[in-house]
């Protein structure tokens, strides 16, 4: 059951503007995300402004509240619908982690052809759509992504000021809205609340779900990603790595696993691009956690490299929450961190800790340089009482600045 402790809702327009654009269009809305980044929220968001207009009726059911553990499928949904549904007004149907519901595609399907009627769904788990609804609901769907608090909405929440300090805050906690509540005084606390997320995601979304039974390997995986964020991995090496530590699981098996990982949304497999052949490259992908609360909760030690895998993993994120199709670009032996697609606009970006030598210099702006083409790149790094700069033509930018901008 979910925390009854009463929260501020506090708008996030950023998503409540994008799902007000697909209602009135005859398509189920379904937002996914990880647990516990704000999907639930974002209902009531939609909830507190619809139920304002004259005539919508609102019909809200969340299944991890015990009053609505008797709707256990889609004859239970159909039935409740039934007693709730006003003929002659708006209905707006929203209905909180939906997977719950077995075959609930088949109840919604029916309701979304009522006249004046709206379905909005939350679901945690990707196998729901790329099963259920792609099959069941074929094209009337829209899925609408819901992610943590991007680095602005953090410092609203939490009212802080923008500063190198709420950086540091924000690349360290993470940005589960529940952390509003907590308060980011203790730090053991938040620590083990983060953890318990991914605990329930585990448990839930993946074991559940997949009927695993090496549920501590599965585990020790979630370490080893989050160990590794940023670096390329392939099943086959972790395989090795494995049989070194005395551990014999197959590469087939940790793929799987590392792919359980990404249809609840707690990890992103990021392929790599080959920039001059303009082809995907489909092996030693990298994998981003959707929150670095949660993932800093499971690494297993703390280095000066940390620091830069927690950089690069938020500025995937932010790329990620403004739309962006992100990829690893391989331009014959150098790697540009992320080649990002948006419609018909491209941006290179590089990202670093710091760039205090000539040598760094010449590795990360060298590798952009080396891109013959017209389109915008950029290095990110957190350079001491630096904002933004020009070299050679590239944006040398600070995180701060860059996690401020909607790109």
């Amino acid at each position: 059951m979910k925390n009854r402790i009463k929260m501020e809702i506090i708008d996030r327009p950023i998503y409540t503007e994008s799902i007000k654009k697909w209602m009135g269009k005859g398509l189920v809305i379904v937002l996914t995300g990880q647990r516990r980044v704000g999907k639930s929220m974002c209902l009531k968001l939609i909830e507190k402004q619809e139920s304002c207009k004259p005539g919508c009726n609102i019909i809200h059911i969340d299944k991890e509240d015990h009053m609505f553990q008797d709707i256990k499928n889609d004859t239970d949904l159909n039935g409740y619908l039934e007693n709730k549904f006003i003929d002659g007004k708006r209905n707006l149907i929203l209905i909180d982690e939906v997977q719950d519901i077995v075959d609930f595609e088949h109840s919604v399907r029916s309701w979304i052809k009522r006249p004046n009627t709206d379905i909005i769904l939350t679901g945690s788990n990707a196998m729901m759509l790329s099963s259920d609804l792609s099959t069941k609901l074929a094209a009337r769907y829209k899925e609408i992504p819901i992610h943590g608090l991007n680095y602005l909405e953090f410092l609203a929440f939490h009212n802080l000021e923008d500063s190198d300090s709420s950086l540091e805050k924000y690349l360290t906690y993470g940005g589960l809205p529940f952390l509003k509540v907590l308060g980011l005084e203790d730090k053991q606390q938040i620590t083990d609340y983060v953890k318990s997320v991914y605990d329930t995601v585990v448990l839930k979304d993946i074991v559940r779900r997949e009927q695993i039974r090496n549920v501590p390997f599965l585990l020790n995986l979630g370490k080893f990603m989050s160990d590794n964020v940023g670096k390329p991995l392939s099943p086959n090496s972790i395989m090795k790595y494995m049989k070194g530590h005395g551990e014999s699981i197959s590469a087939q098996l940790i793929l799987a696993y590392m792919t359980y990982h990404v249809n609840a949304f707690l990890a992103y497999r990021v392929y790599r691009y080959d920039i001059h052949g303009k082809t995907l490259l489909e092996n030693n992908e990298k994998y981003y956690f959707e929150d670095l609360g949660v993932r800093n909760s499971l690494v297993r030690s703390t280095n000066i490299n940390d620091i830069e895998k927690r950089i690069e993993n938020v500025v995937y994120m932010h790329l990620i929450v403004n739309g962006w199709t992100v990829r690893v670009g391989q331009l014959y032996r150098s790697e540009i961190d992320f080649v990002a697609e948006k419609g018909d606009k491209t941006l290179f970006v590089q990202v670093a800790y710091m760039i205090m030598n000539e040598e760094t210099e010449k590795r990360e702006f060298g590798n952009l340089l080396a891109i013959k083409n017209n389109y915008p790149k950029m290095v990110v790094s957190m350079n001491p009482l630096h904002i933004e700069s020009d070299y050679q033509g590239i944006c040398h930018i600070h995180l701060r600045e860059f996690l401020k901008r909607s790109w």
